[in-house]
Formats: C-alpha cells, structure tokens, sequence
C-alpha cells in the first residue's frame, strides 16, 4: 500500500455514495449525521469534495441534499457523466453503441430488466426494476428503442440471478468495446470503454488545476477501483470486497460504522 508524503494533505475529497457516504436499513438510505458533519469540516477546512458515483444525475442530486452539498462538480453513471451544479451544466458526456452488448446479454438472461440513462432526468426502461434501486422519471421503451442511439450507460438486472452468475457472464461474452461492472446483486453496469470513475474524475481535477495525488478517494464497490487505484490516497470501505481492498492504499470502517468519518478525521 502507498504512503502519502510527510505533510500531504486532500485537495479534493472523492466519495462513493452507496455503501459509501448512505447505508441501507430496513430498505431506507440512512445518511448519519456524523457523515454530514466530517464532509462540512472538509469543505470548511477548504477541500473540494465531489460525489463520484454510479447514480444518474437525479440520484446524485439526492445524495447532495442530504450531504448538504450545495453546488459543485460532480462525476454520475460511473464517470460517463460530470455535470456542475446550480443550476445543472453538463460538463462533460461520453456515450457508446450498447446494442451488440445489450443482446448478447439478453440471449443468456432473456427475462432481465434492462435500463439506459436519460441524462438530467431518469433512465428509459423494458420493464420495472425493484423499488428504490434507480432514481428520476422513469419511461417504459421496448430494447430495441433503448439502445437505437449511442448511451451513456446501460444497465442488465436480473434479480433471479445472482451477482457471481452476472460476473461469469460478462467475462465469458467479453463485451468488446464497453467497460462494465458488477454490482453486489446480479446487477450489471456497462459503460463506454476507458469510462471510468478516475476518468470522470480526471474531468474534475483539470477544471480544478490540481493533480490527482491531491485527491482523497473513498469507496466499496467494483466499480471504485479505478478510482481508488488513480487517487492520490484511494481508501476503501471495511465492507468492500477483498478485490476492492487490495485496490486500495488503505481500508477504513464499515458503512455503518461510519468509515468516513474515521477516513476524513485524519485530515481534517
């Protein structure tokens, strides 16, 4: 694991969101105060704190309300979107053609549930997904529909499967031309080659005129490895898979004993 030099300090501070900054109880996000609390002291101690997430834009926005972020960058859909915010200015868009992927997917998992984003406003979708999982306005489209023009981002649930099933099956095809992640349910994530939350992220630190050693990254998912591998000091949630860890310099508390708050009292 790398060490920060004597005397470094986060110029920004990138966080995860689900698992991450909210915890799930009960099926409710739970957003401790003690969270709020550190990144406020983040932000007064003069760092820049950027939510990094898979969410859309309307999930992301969520997540800034109840952190009290009130304007600022952030990276949604795993780094294909950055936007700035108030009011929302696309900054920065990277999109794909998912039609190859989305049916090679849909010959092994037929019955799954596939969405692709509507940027600023919620996803278009085959069939309902289960509650509380995607954010925004909904529209109801057959596949063909969803994937006739080059996306941001699609994603393949099926909640039959599970997330090992989803794994092996994505390696299996090979997905050329996209990049994709797995969820911790059978949830599959792609995304435009390249496209990752470091990318996105990279969007953000040029903007800033900083470097990416300047960056704190915390976060617990697949799909954070990029992110905490790029960063300056990526940190990972104490729940995160070993994979995740391993990407990581160092590993913090669980979620719901506020591992972010323990992460960000070292440096602020």
């Amino acid at each position: 694991m790398r060490h920060p030099p004597a005397g470094w300090a986060p110029k920004v501070v990138a966080l995860d969101v689900d698992g991450t900054l909210l915890d799930w109880v009960d099926d409710h996000e739970v957003m401790s105060t003690a969270v709020v609390n550190a990144v406020q002291r983040a932000r007064t101690a003069g760092a820049y704190v950027v939510i990094s997430t898979g969410r859309s834009v309307p999930g992301v926005l969520d997540a800034a309300e109840m952190l009290e972020l009130d304007s600022g960058l952030c990276v949604a859909s795993n780094g294909a979107v950055v936007f700035d915010h108030p009011p929302f200015d696309l900054v920065h868009t990277v999109t794909f053609d998912a039609s190859k992927a989305v049916e090679e997917l849909l010959q092994h998992v037929p019955d799954a549930a596939v969405a692709v984003e509507d940027i600023g406003v919620g996803y278009r979708i085959n069939k309902a997904f289960p509650d509380g999982e995607i954010q925004g306005e909904l529209v109801l489209q057959s596949v063909e529909e969803l994937v006739a023009e080059p996306v941001t981002r699609v994603i393949i649930r099926s909640p039959g499967a599970s997330a090992e099933e989803f794994a092996e099956l994505a390696e299996g095809l090979g997905l050329q031309g996209t990049n994709y992640y797995v969820g911790y349910t059978a949830w599959l994530d792609l995304a435009p080659t390249g496209v990752s939350k470091a990318s996105g992220l990279q969007v953000v630190v040029d903007r800033l005129g900083v470097q990416p050693n300047d960056v704190l990254a915390i976060g617990d998912g697949n799909n954070d490895v990029e992110m905490l591998r790029w960063a300056g000091r990526g940190v990972a949630m104490g729940q995160a898979p070993l994979a995740v860890q391993s990407a990581a310099d160092d590993v913090t508390e669980s979620v719901e004993n506020n591992g972010v708050v323990r992460e960000l009292a070292r440096w602020f």
